[in-house]
């Protein structure tokens, strides 16, 4: 098309579309952002498997996860066996800015990495914990929840680095030393989330169960294995286009998700990079918190089994 708009050699298209209901912002305004964020969100994401949740013109949110067809050959990209679907997925790199414009191009919002690098695959590079408020909390009941987990950490001389999750929680992330196995991983992730909860059983939980949440802050332990995590600075499917934006400890009182969207993240950050400088060094997992986590049941098996077992007795009532 001629005249059309091209950066970073993408020719881009209906840059003045909706970017979808309730943005309040356009295709472009999603470029724009990507591009400012540019090597910050390539620093998050480079070298690690990416799915994206992409929104079409008037189609629900998707998923996308193999690549399609039509992906220019330039495109980075890696083959993962995924055991779930029993199939090879072929993921994207996204390594270079030309890809991800070509990603918002595509309408591609969020960008979801893998835990591990493609390169070494599947060894965890951080152990993550999802706060998850219940039904009528607010983002002051996840930032309880996530002083629960910094508490733990700390009990065992490890921290962690804190960002908003885009929509109603917060994400804690725990970089760790390279060498740990997928299960020791998942199993520390456990661990500290059952410590968090014994600190306060009041305010946060590790029910998979929704209704054995009883209003409490979900713990959450299962992003462990070949799960993903929206990336810092990545942009949300939500009202505003809010952005998952990295957080100093002691500013978690003084903010609230939607404070960080496309359209005002910009002006926030300038040069900085806090997910960077408020990243603690790769740290080792203690022996006795992956000890104590492998005692602790898997979450999503333990839910099926205790589900299965409700039904039957519903059945027999």
């Amino acid at each position: 098309m001629a005249g059309a708009e091209r950066r970073h050699e993408v020719e881009l298209s209906n840059l003045d579309q909706p970017l979808f209901d309730g943005a309040e912002a356009t295709k472009r305004d999603l470029l724009d952002y990507l591009e400012f964020a540019g090597e910050r969100l390539l620093r998050v994401v480079r070298g690690r498997p990416l799915s994206v949740v992409r929104v079409r013109p008037g189609q629900a949110p998707f998923t996308q996860k193999n690549l399609p067809k039509y992906t220019p050959e330039w495109v980075p990209r890696t083959t993962v066996w995924a055991e779930s679907s029993r199939r090879e997925i072929t993921y994207a790199l996204c390594d270079d800015l030309r890809t991800l414009i070509w990603f918002g191009n595509q309408r591609a919002v969020e960008f979801h990495p893998t835990l591990f690098l493609a390169e070494s695959a599947p060894e965890p590079t951080h152990l993550v914990l999802d706060l998850d408020p219940s039904p009528g909390q607010t983002f002051a009941d996840a930032v309880a929840g996530a002083r629960l987990i910094q508490r733990a950490l700390a009990a065992d001389g490890l921290t962690g680095a804190v960002k908003t999750s885009g929509s109603k929680g917060l994400h804690v992330f725990v970089p760790v030393v390279p060498g740990i196995a997928v299960e020791d991983a998942a199993a520390a992730t456990r661990a500290v989330a059952a410590r968090a909860e014994r600190i306060d059983p009041a305010i946060g939980t590790t029910a998979f169960i929704r209704e054995d949440r009883h209003g409490k802050v979900f713990l959450d332990a299962t992003r462990s294995g070949g799960a993903t995590v929206a990336a810092a600075y990545s942009p949300r499917i939500r009202p505003g286009v809010t952005v998952s934006f990295p957080l100093r400890w002691a500013d978690l009182d003084d903010v609230t998700p939607a404070d960080f969207t496309v359209r005002t993240v910009p002006d926030l950050l300038g040069d900085s990079d806090p997910w960077q400088s408020e990243s603690p060094a790769p740290q080792r997992l203690p022996l006795d918190l992956i000890e104590e986590g492998h005692t602790i049941p898997v979450a999503r098996v333990q839910a099926m089994h205790e589900g299965k077992r409700r039904a039957k007795a519903r059945r027999g009532e």
